[in-house]
């Protein structure tokens, strides 16, 4: 009978049980390859069920939409009526004196955070609001020639230039570009309890909560004393307040938390590096700078869930408004001029990071690991028997000799 074709081509050819011979070292070796595979699978295993997170770097298409920065603030040694916050971009976009609309703002007394600065001055206009002209509807304050109000004789009630409260002369001081200092001898300011009010802030910080919107360019956000003016392409404050007082006022402070964007409360997927940063030097006339580079996340979870963010990194800087050579750098040289404050250089890069939780193997990769440590393990063991074997046949060819 003619064998089949087929014969010639079998690479797993058999032996048969007669002729097979087992030994003790042969077991021991059997067992030895089950513990390593055994252990060698396991591990397969668990690194198949690990999920790490793989990074993509993609273009921002949300570029033009509006970006959120939320931001808590403690200044030690200022108080919330000689605070203000601005931001202005590259654009040319200018947002001032936000802290008066949106933003919390907290009395801080021996390091202790009081009630909010609008409580406050409620309490101050309710105690000395002795303007009987306040229930005058024909009461038209003077804006103390700031702004022109020459005309008002002969123009209707509507139309009149009228400065009614403490804080439209103070505007009305800010946009003709005057020193308004704490508004002493002021009517509506005396008669508003403004004066008696900045006077007992002296000595009293102020915390700043709440969020913005900016536009995802590059800009900064700043806090500094005194009401802001913008004229042309300058943008100044009113420092008259600020240096009223020689020994008081600095801009020490504590970042309790700034963001941009969504907050995520994943502790593994925090991206707030300024969380609890303090800035101290004592100084009065000295200007706090911190320089972010925001980049737009996305992390996408193993169950399809999708939390869109934005990480930045920080570089922090500080110099004395005077300039000159830096105490513990004699090499440096700080450039001169300036505000005191604390600002906030932001800019946004226009690609966006997506962050996939994945298995760190596929299936298939799973499968082809476990085969080949079964395999490598079965030919070690074969290998090394077959030596202990050939070794122990020679040794008994000699013996017998």
């Amino acid at each position: 009978m003619a064998k089949p074709k087929l014969l010639s081509l079998d690479a797993f050819a058999k032996t048969a049980d007669d002729v097979k011979v087992k030994t003790t070292s042969g077991g021991v070796i059997t067992l030895i390859c089950l513990i390593v595979t055994l252990i060698l699978v396991t591990n397969e295993y668990f690194d198949y069920q690990t999920v790490v997170i793989r990074p993509e770097l993609v273009v921002d298409r949300d570029h033009a939409k509006k970006l959120d920065i939320s931001l808590n603030v403690t200044f030690h040694h200022i108080p919330c009526e000689l605070l203000a916050m601005d931001i202005m971009d590259i654009t040319g976009d200018l947002q001032i004196d936000l802290l008066m609309s949106g933003f919390q703002k907290t009395r801080v007394v021996d390091g202790l955070a009081k009630e909010t600065t609008e409580l406050r001055v409620n309490e101050y206009k309710q105690e000395h609001n002795k303007l009987t002209n306040s229930n005058n509807p024909y009461y038209c304050g003077s804006c103390y020639g700031a702004l022109n109000q020459k005309d008002n004789e002969n123009k209707p009630f509507d139309e009149k230039l009228c400065c009614n409260t403490c804080e439209s002369v103070k505007k009305a001081y800010a946009k003709a570009g005057w020193a308004f200092y704490d508004g002493r001898n002021i009517e509506q300011c005396e008669n508003e309890g403004y004066v008696q009010l900045v006077t007992s802030m002296v000595d009293e910080g102020c915390q700043v909560s709440g969020t913005a919107q900016i536009n995802r360019v590059s800009g900064n956000l700043h806090f500094a004393p005194g009401s802001s003016l913008t004229s042309g392409s300058r943008h100044i404050h009113d420092l008259s307040l600020f240096e009223k007082y020689p020994d008081k006022f600095n801009f020490d402070h504590t970042v309790n938390h700034l963001s941009f964007g969504k907050t995520i409360d994943n502790q593994e997927m925090s991206t707030h590096p300024l969380d609890g940063y303090e800035a101290a030097t004592g100084n009065k006339n000295h200007l706090y700078s911190y320089f972010l580079k925001v980049v737009a996340t996305r992390y996408e979870s193993l169950s399809g869930l999708k939390w869109d963010t934005n990480q930045f990194s920080a570089t922090y800087h500080d110099r004395p408004l005077e300039g000159g050579r830096d105490s513990d750098h004699p090499n440096t040289l700080h450039a001169s001029g300036g505000i005191p404050g604390a600002f906030f250089h932001f800019e946004i890069s226009p690609l966006k990071i997506i962050n996939r939780e994945q298995y760190s193997k596929t299936r298939s990769a799973f499968a082809l690991g476990v085969s080949a440590s079964v395999a490598g393990v079965l030919t070690l063991g074969s290998v090394l028997d077959k030596t202990i074997w050939t070794a122990d046949q020679i040794l008994r060819q000699k013996k017998d000799l």
